[in-house]
Formats: structure tokens, sequence, C-alpha cells
């Protein structure tokens, strides 16, 4: 049983890792907190599903088409919104209302260009794989280990690629990186576009998991994802990546009947904040990132 919660902590933490770096890469070069992801998470996963049931295509090209669309909107709201905003140097709590407004905007496009109906891709949901004393279904088992894989290569990625440092670089000083002849426009885009990657992923996994999923699915998995960016440190992609492993195990083992007869499954958002609030007061900074002097 115990383990049986294991592996499934880590398919939702695999989730929210993988959201939490995309917000995290856009935060950390911009300071900006994108209320809008969860609904960007949303758009992917409907366009996949529209590349996989109507279409009729296979999963791996739902994804993809999924990740791209998304990537294609987050470049395309740089420019119309974000863009202009930081041309008039607007200043943190403007972002923050725009990113607010700009959620329910897409959130209600959503809905009415897709409508309220739940919808499922076109899976096998009682095929199941045991692995010892652990059973996965194959959605939960695409999803770890897509995850995995793209866990991987964004670690890869940010430490082995030009690309990859310059943005860990930006992350750290945005203005002595320009100083230092980053092209901060060209970075801001390629963060812009692996944010809506992310994103995309991100959606098609957790509408996989859940097997049925309608437009507002995106919105309530954005808290337990922000609170896995701030867990591991804000800005930090590393830290996101364990932040949302770290939640998403929590959250399911905490409602194992061994912990004094566990916690009510529908709690289990109450035990990430929980676990979030323990940390910081341990850790103020998160797991990776950096502590303020003075």
């Amino acid at each position: 049983m115990f383990l049986q919660l294991v592996a499934n902590g880590l398919v939702t933490g695999s989730v929210y890792a993988i959201a939490a770096v995309g917000v995290s890469l856009v935060y950390g070069i911009l300071r900006l907190v994108n209320f809008a992801y969860g609904d960007m998470m949303a758009f992917g996963a409907l366009i996949a599903y529209g590349v996989d049931g109507p279409l009729h295509q296979s999963m791996i090209v739902a994804a993809l088409a999924g990740m791209a669309a998304t990537a294609a909107l987050a470049l395309a709201l740089d420019v119309v919104l974000w863009k202009p905003l930081r041309a008039r140097r607007a200043g943190f709590m403007s972002l923050f209302l725009a990113s607010i407004g700009l959620a329910l905007v897409l959130r209600q496009a959503l809905l009415l260009a897709a409508g309220s109906q739940p919808r499922s891709y076109r899976v096998n949901p009682y095929r199941v794989f045991v692995l010892g004393s652990v059973r996965l279904s194959e959605q939960q088992l695409i999803a770890v280990a897509a995850a995995a894989a793209t866990i991987v290569a964004v670690g890869l990625f940010l430490t082995l690629t030009t690309v990859g440092r310059v943005l860990r670089a930006m992350a750290d000083d945005r203005a002595l990186a320009a100083v230092a002849g980053i092209d901060v426009g060209r970075a801001t885009r390629v963060a812009w576009l692996i944010s809506g990657l992310l994103a995309g992923l991100a959606g098609v996994l957790a509408a996989l998991v859940e097997y049925s999923f309608d437009p507002n699915f995106g919105f309530q998995l954005l808290l337990p994802v922000f609170a896995a960016v701030v867990l591991g440190g804000i800005g930090s992609a590393y830290g996101a990546l364990a932040g949302g492993l770290a939640l998403g195990v929590a959250q399911e083992v905490s409602t194992w009947s061994g912990f004094a007869g566990g916690v009510n499954p529908v709690y289990k958002p109450v035990v990430a904040f929980a676990v979030l609030a323990v940390a910081l007061m341990i850790r103020p900074q998160g797991f990776f990132g950096q502590a303020r002097v003075g």
C-alpha cells in the first residue's frame, strides 16, 4: 500500500515538476508570476484532444501538437502583451494584474470555444501494469516515463548547452547578462518557447492521469504548481523539479493509513501547503533558492 502511494505520488509530482519548471524559467528571467500558466496547460491538453480524438492521430502526435500549439501561444502572448508592458517598464503590480486578467480571459475563451463537457483521450483506462507490489495504469506509466525523460532533458539542456547557460545567467542577474553582451530579447523568446512546450506537455500528462478533464482543470493545478516553485526556490529550475516531486509524493503518502489513519484524500491540497509552510520555516529561500543578505 505504501509503495503504491509513493508511485502515485511520483506520477502526480512529475506533472507538478514539469509545469513548475516552466513557471520558474519565466519568473527567473522576467520576474513575472504567470497566473495564466494553468490555462495554458488546459489549452495544450485540448489541442492534443482534438488531434487524438476527432483527427484520430496517435497519442504521441497529439502530445507534440499540444506542445507546439502551446509554445506558439506563449510566444504570441509575449509579443501582444508582455513585450509592450516591458517596453513601458511596467512594475510588478501591473504585471501581476495583467497576468490574472490574462488567466481569466484564456479560461473563458477555452470554455466558449470548447464547452464545459468532460473529455478523454483514446487510451484504455483498464490496462494495468504490475511492477512488484505496485500497479500503474497505462496513463500513469506514460506520464512517469515522459516526465522522467523531460526532466533529464531539461537538466542536460540547462547544464550543457550555451542557451541553457544563458538562461541561467539571466535568471541570476538580467542586467549583468545584458552588459555582458547577451541578447536579452532572444533569450526571453527562448524562455517563453520552453515554458510553452513544458506547459503543453504538463497539460497533456495531467489530462492523461486524470483520464477525464475539462477546460477548468488547469486552474485546479495552478496552486500546487506554484507551491512547488516556492518550495524549490523561486526562479530555480532545478528547485522546481525537486519541489514538484516532493509535493506530489507528500500529497499521496499523507493518505497512508499508517499515519494515524491517514488524511482524507479531499484534503491532499491542504497537505501540500502544510509541507510548504513547514519547509519554508526551516529554509525560507526554498530547496535551491539563495538566501538574502541584509
